[in-house]
């Protein structure tokens, strides 16, 4: 089992980095430029390529501390649409 608490150790944040946003271990890469990555369907294997400093838990650990979130985020729907479903905004 993967050790969430552990990864997320290497999700940091520097007020003078990307105005804080959460980054990777200090460096100057930030937590939503490798989800957008990823969810551009980018592979694990090419961003590890494009930042050969990276590792393969920074990414795990993108996606925990995404989860995570995510996992907290209360959105308010704003158009009920046929089946029950509720259409979000995203924020």
């Amino acid at each position: 089992m993967v050790d969430e608490q552990k990864l997320l150790t290497r999700i940091t944040v520097n007020p003078e980095i990307f105005g804080g946003k959460p980054i990777i271990r200090g460096r100057r890469l930030a937590v939503e430029h490798v989800l957008s990555m990823l969810a551009a369907d980018d592979t694990a294997e090419t961003i590890l390529e494009g930042y050969p400093w990276l590792e393969p838990e920074d990414i795990q650990a993108c996606l925990v501390y995404a989860k995570r979130v995510v996992g907290r985020e209360r959105i308010e729907p704003f158009e009920r649409q046929s089946g029950g479903c509720i259409t979000v905004e995203p924020p």
